[in-house]
């Protein structure tokens, strides 16, 4: 997802920057972090690489990485419900129970692993396992991966948690393939219609409800889980940055303030298909103009109200290299500080829609697909993370906002929420070069770590 305008523009990657989503063989444990890191949460003095913990978080990077893994592109197809999905929710369970976590499916398909007995005030950490098309290794694994190695490293410390402590796992928060992000989180949350949800369909005429019968998982059991959002008492989502703010900050870690409001919009051009070679300019229809001057307005309104708006997909029918189009679809990502901001944005571009379909003797619809609203994370779980980080081992964090959704502020609505964002030098997300260094990656889970001991052993 988009990072907010008011990041760093640049999104060129660092000469040294590696290819590989690999973490570096090499690299030491973060040289941010004081000798005496263990001081105020009993974690081990030398947790490193070379510990056994650290060595659980590689080995289970290094599992995952295969899975979902395109071998021309580098990039992950891990969309909700296909193989490559319920291979990750495979892969979830095996490594959860190699720290006697017990695993359980929510009715909306999340997945939750437990350490210790499941019930109220647990600390709750986790992400989500599936991708967009073509997408890093890091956007979202990172945080199911360094929850299970936060796990680990206060086990190998012989804590003992007095509250429950749960990973979980939300299903379908990318939205790729039924067009609806954050599907399991809106679902437990009430925010999407079960019968709604349901209905979605794939681009292949696939129904949501379809997909997850195929799997074993019953969809007429979808719909709001009051039951597992009592049990929450905080929810803290680590997550890579998509965007470079903390590169130019020189932090390797940082805490979220806000998220952007945001939504997906369907525009639909019609005209009238013909042939390419025969038709007079004066008797086309084409609404693949029509849809580009609108791809080109939205670049320019978003522009100039400080949003942003991108066309990312797009269906042709009948998709001939010689005939003319009858039907052009594209889907709008829209994202702004403000929701009056947002709205505008939107509004005035499906007026310069109409207006460009007018000139090409074509129509358009917009139809709202999703819409999130603005996310303004609560002030004391960030507020306790950011005394005990600044005064422990991570030190003080950057606090920012971010344009990108995540299963944390869907959450927001119901149950305390905070995010930690890992530094990614190169600043590139759902793409395949999006990347974190092992010494930023290992601050994350002692940073998860020692928030995890304040909330459940304190």
């Amino acid at each position: 997802m988009d990072q907010p305008a008011d990041a760093p523009a640049s999104t060129d990657l660092p000469a040294d920057a590696p290819a590989s989503t690999d973490l570096p063989a090499d690299a030491s444990a973060s040289t941010d972090l004081p000798a005496d890191a263990s001081a105020s949460t009993d974690l081990p003095a030398d947790a490193s690489a070379s510990t056994p913990t650290f060595a659980a978080f590689h080995r289970m990077w290094q599992d995952l990485l295969p899975i979902g893994r395109h071998p021309r592109t580098g990039g992950y197809r891990r969309s909700a419900w296909t193989g490559a999905d319920l291979a990750c929710r495979e892969w979830f369970r095996a490594a959860s129970a190699a720290f006697g976590l017990d695993v359980e499916t929510d009715r909306n398909g999340n997945l939750w692993a437990w350490w210790g007995r499941p019930g109220p005030n647990a600390f709750v950490t986790g992400s989500h396992l599936d991708s967009v098309p073509d997408g890093g290794a890091y956007d979202g694994p990172l945080g199911v991966v360094s929850a299970l190695a936060a796990v680990g490293l206060l086990q190998q410390a012989g804590a003992t948690p007095t509250r429950p402590v749960a990973v979980t796992c939300f299903t379908d928060e990318e939205g790729a393939r039924f067009g609806v992000a954050c599907i399991g989180s809106r679902l437990s949350a009430g925010l999407l219609a079960p019968e709604t949800a349901r209905g979605l369909r794939d681009v292949d005429g696939t129904t949501l409800g379809e997909a997850m019968s195929s799997a074993g998982h019953d969809p007429n059991r979808l719909g709001p889980d009051e039951s597992a959002l009592r049990r929450v008492g905080v929810f803290v989502e680590l997550h890579v940055e998509q965007g470079r703010q903390l590169s130019a900050l020189g932090a390797p870690l940082g805490l979220a303030t806000a998220i952007w409001p945001h939504g997906r919009w369907r525009f639909r051009f019609t005209g009238e298909a013909n042939h390419a070679g025969t038709t007079r300019w004066e008797d086309r229809r084409d609404p693949m103009l029509t849809y580009a001057a609108t791809v080109l307005a939205a670049r320019e309104t978003a522009r100039a109200d400080g949003a942003l708006a991108t066309f990312g997909r797009v269906s042709v029918e009948p998709n001939g290299t010689n005939a003319i189009a009858s039907v052009v679809d594209g889907w709008l990502d829209a994202r702004a500080p403000e929701q009056a901001g947002l709205d505008a944005v939107v509004a005035e571009l499906a007026r310069r829609a109409g207006e460009a379909a007018g000139r090409d003797g074509t129509a358009v619809e917009v139809t709202g697909e999703s819409l999130t609203a603005e996310v303004s994370f609560p002030a004391e779980p960030r507020r306790r993370l950011a005394a005990l980080l600044g005064a422990s081992q991570v030190g003080s964090l950057p606090q920012l906002p971010t344009g990108a959704g995540h299963d944390a502020g869907i959450l927001s609505a119901r149950v305390p929420t905070a995010m930690l964002f890992v530094r990614n030098p190169t600043g590139l997300s759902h793409a395949p070069s999006e990347f974190a260094e092992q010494a930023d990656c290992e601050a994350g889970v002692l940073a998860l770590a020692a928030a995890m001991a304040d909330w459940v052993t304190g």
